[in-house]
């Protein structure tokens, strides 16, 4: 029987059909071993008892058990798919943009061929 690798997921995807089938043909083959089991052993086991009813019930009731749980399959089962689309209609969250203003800072430069009138140097700086 052939395994498939476990790979990471970043999605909660559901199982693959391929593996999916797989599982149900081996469950449905089980239940049906299980059913030939006890119809060998209800014709077999002598004297006839309870355990006889056990197995003619196991050899009835056991195929339809097998058949249902074989076509449910996990379709039945609700996933929660996380779904991109959903996540993309959403507005993105709008930042506080108080607390994401860096500061400022400004520098005032005076040219040197500027003077002010109560500055008495004469010369460049």
């Amino acid at each position: 029987m052939r395994h498939t690798r476990n790979a990471a997921s970043v999605t909660s995807l559901p199982q693959s059909p391929q593996d999916e089938a797989r599982s149900r043909v081996r469950h449905y083959a089980i239940t049906m071993g299980i059913r030939t089991v006890c119809f060998v052993l209800m014709a077999v086991v002598y004297p006839v008892g309870w355990w006889t009813f056990v197995f003619a019930a196991g050899a009835i009731f056991l195929p339809y058990i097998a058949v249902i749980s074989a076509n449910a399959g996990s379709d039945s089962i609700p996933m929660a798919v996380e779904s991109p689309v959903l996540e993309l209609d959403t507005a993105p969250p709008v930042p506080d943009a108080a607390a994401h203003t860096p500061p400022v800072i400004t520098i005032h430069e005076q040219h040197p061929d500027t003077t002010d009138a109560g500055d008495d140097r004469s010369g460049p700086i």
